[in-house]
């Protein structure tokens, strides 16, 4: 290990250290992942299996060696290197990590990796057990495959964003968390371990081809589903989870602060309708779409005349679904999402997720 990437290391119990060191389970432990540098989605996707406790050695350009802090979704590399991949000695240098890893992870569009002699065929004359992860915005093939884009796009494409927002407005992006990290990052550390498992049963390489509007498709399953059986309508903004259902939205308080409301189910509906002292009425209207507008202004003028500091203290216990709209800092400091967070002297950032403890042995032992 480097200098720079012993600098890099957190304290216990951050991303980056060995299980006996930091005291919790990394599955993970023993997997060399070879990264190839590039933006969003791949490397979030080399972030969860380097929190996870794989080695990752990440090649970008030269001079890249002191890119970055080792923080947030740079963070567990434990070798940073530039390499000059045009040249023989750089691709031999690349070639001779793949040669020993398990995990190749790249995000250049179609044929980049081919044009550098480092497409699956070439790496698997050096190593034909490794796992060889893509990732795309368009896929590998179809007219749009070498075009740029960016989450906004891909959601575009998939349908997806056409039902975010209100009916009379343009639709609205939801960050780039949809199409970047959950449809494709996700779905490539996910796709890795899967592909590592049958890997070690079967000793034969795996090519994996995660595109991001794959995997948004993929993650809009239950949308899907609900409009084919005819229980979504193409309105945005009329349906029970896209902020149409009066108790299933986001209320502004008196001091211009917001309240998340989610009663679905009748038990927390009656409550939230109890606290919040809306018209005993509406306990008989939840499912009567054609009440929802009325409903809402109604339950919109109750909601403005406390803060949110009155509502949520309102709501402290109950099972009603209701929960303050907190800013980033705010939910730093949650109780609740305690754990979430790691502060060192260099800041706060995320910890791993998810958590993993060993099985309990049988009650009694």
């Amino acid at each position: 290990m480097t200098l720079a990437s012993e600098q890099r290391r957190h304290k216990a119990g951050q991303p980056g250290m060995r299980e006996e060191e930091s005291g919790m389970i990394r599955p993970l432990e023993g997997v060399r992942v070879v990264e190839f540098a590039g933006l969003g989605p791949a490397p979030f996707a080399t972030m969860l299996l380097a929190d996870m406790g794989a080695e990752v050695i990440r090649i970008g350009r030269p001079g890249d060696e002191a890119k970055g802090d080792g923080r947030f979704m740079e963070r567990g590399r434990a070798e940073v290197l530039g390499l000059d991949l045009k040249s023989e000695e750089g691709l031999r240098q690349a070639l001779d990590r793949l040669a020993s890893a398990d995990v190749l992870i790249e995000g250049f569009r179609p044929g980049k990796m081919e044009a550098l002699r480092l497409g699956p065929a070439d790496v698997a004359a050096v190593n034909p057990r490794i796992v060889y992860g893509r990732m795309t915005g368009w896929g590998q093939e179809g007219p749009m495959a070498h075009m740029a884009g960016h989450d906004i796009n891909y959601l575009g494409l998939t349908g997806v964003l056409s039902l975010m927002g209100h009916p009379d407005r343009e639709p609205v992006p939801p960050l780039n968390l949809v199409a970047d990290f959950g449809g494709g990052g996700m779905y490539l550390a996910f796709g890795i371990v899967s592909a590592l498992h049958r890997v070690r049963e079967t000793g034969a390489g795996m090519v994996i081809d995660a595109a991001m509007i794959h995997g948004t498709t993929h993650l809009a399953t239950f949308v899907h589903a609900a409009v084919a059986r005819g229980r979504w309508l193409p309105e945005r903004g009329t349906n029970m989870l896209d902020g149409g259902a009066p108790f299933y939205r986001v209320y502004r308080t008196q001091d211009d602060r917001f309240m998340a409301v989610g009663p679905l189910e009748p038990q927390f509906y009656r409550t939230f309708i109890e606290t919040v002292g809306a018209d005993p009425a509406f306990l008989d209207m939840q499912w009567d779409r054609p009440s929802w507008p009325e409903m809402a202004r109604q339950l919109e003028a109750l909601f403005a005349t406390r803060t949110q500091a009155d509502w949520a203290a309102a709501f402290d216990g109950l099972d009603a679904c209701v929960t303050p709209v907190l800013s980033m800092d705010e939910a730093m400091t949650h109780l609740q999402l305690a754990g979430c967070f790691t502060t060192d002297e260099a800041g706060t950032e995320t910890t791993p997720a998810p958590r993993f403890s060993p099985l309990p042995g049988p009650a009694g032992d």
